[in-house]
């Protein structure tokens, strides 16, 4: 009795929902760009959550706002359902009230992004089905800090940190937390290669094997709770961080459910796409970090407002976003992404031991 209830449920809705022969052109047009297919039932299921996100986007698109919105690979599914695949289900608390990171006196550039600075942070990834975004977060750091360290650019596995960190509070593809993941390559003496250890986008066995580290902490540098500025000196003078961030429940709206949910794009100005306070609400029920918090103090103007922000990279691939990163203004402590920021302090004696296996491996394009 049930199955069938809900089945009439399901048709009576379906047929309540008005499709055009133009909402079935740009959905099916979707699916081609995506390579989506559906049984029956469900391509009536999706066309009609697809068709409310993209109305939702076409209103945005209409009004006088900081960003624009756009569709992605996330476009067939609900808020709910996008939460539940991608972001975190355990509850994560920082432990990082006081932080332990000694500023500099400045002055600070107006400006600084990693990525020009020379061959530091590699491409962007991909976390697929699984919630492991903290993974990213932190081998992007640890990448990073590695890179500007000894000049060496080695992407690293995140599914080490999937497998391996749980006695850190981690929870594989149910969520984690960057500086609980850099604490546990520095009592584990190292991360692998993404070549040694493949990313699976599922929960596994751990297989770390220590002689094959390939990146090394030897502390974990902790920003204040809150302290952005902290953030923007270090990012400036040290390197990029990692941040947790704060998801929204909002159904797509506000403004920042799109910054997951859907895309930023047709980039014509880049005062246009920037998350501002003024458009965006932000609930704290969970917590996702999106990779490197990127790279500082940059400043956008339109008219008389100057809006300083933030380059975020984040780990659904490249197709999303800008590239694959997003724009969030800077200062206000933006959805909490100041509440737990850290980064890794690189050790050159263990790298040093495994400097010939690791130097002849990138030499070999093996990594």
């Amino acid at each position: 009795m049930m199955n069938t209830l809900l089945l009439l449920a399901f048709l009576s809705a379906a047929s309540a929902f008005h499709l055009s022969e133009r909402d079935e052109f740009h959905f099916k047009s979707w699916m081609a760009q995506h390579n989506k297919v559906y049984s029956m039932q469900e391509y009536y299921q999706r066309v009609q959550i697809f068709t409310e996100n993209k109305r939702r986007v076409d209103k945005h698109n209409e009004g006088n706002h900081s960003f624009t919105m756009g569709l992605n690979q996330f476009s067939d599914m609900t808020f709910t359902e996008f939460r539940k695949s991608l972001l975190w289900s355990e509850p994560q608390n920082c432990s990082a009230t006081k932080g332990n990171y000694l500023g500099s006196n400045g002055p600070h550039p107006d400006s600084i992004d990693w990525r020009k600075k020379g061959n530091y942070v590699t491409p962007v990834k991909n976390q697929g089905g699984c919630g492991s975004c903290w993974t990213f977060s932190t081998t992007g750091c640890l990448e990073s800090v590695t890179a500007i360290n000894i000049g060496k650019l080695v992407p690293l596995s995140e599914q080490q940190l999937v497998d391996c960190a749980q006695d850190f509070n981690n929870h594989g593809c149910n969520g984690g937390l960057p500086s609980q993941a850099f604490e546990y390559i520095m009592y584990s003496k190292g991360l692998m290669t993404e070549k040694d250890y493949p990313y699976t986008a599922l929960d596994g066995t751990c297989k770390y094997k220590p002689e094959m580290a390939a990146a090394f902490v030897k502390d974990v540098v902790n920003i204040t709770a809150y302290n952005e500025m902290e953030m923007v000196d270090a990012v400036a003078t040290r390197n990029p961080v990692s941040f947790a961030f704060e998801d929204a429940s909002c159904h797509f709206e506000p403004a920042l459910a799109a910054a997951f949910v859907l895309d930023v794009v047709n980039i014509t100005s880049v005062s246009e796409h920037v998350y501002t306070s003024e458009v965006t609400l932000c609930k704290e029920l969970y917590k996702c970090p999106l990779r490197n918090c990127c790279w500082v103090t940059k400043s956008l103007k339109s008219g008389e407002i100057c809006t300083p922000y933030w380059i975020v990279k984040n780990s659904w691939g490249s197709s999303w976003g800008i590239d694959g990163y997003f724009l969030i203004e800077r200062g206000k402590n933006m959805c909490g992404l100041a509440a737990c920021a850290s980064f890794p302090e690189w050790i050159f004696a263990q790298w040093s031991k495994h400097y010939d296996r690791i130097d002849q491996a990138i030499s070999n394009q093996q990594i």
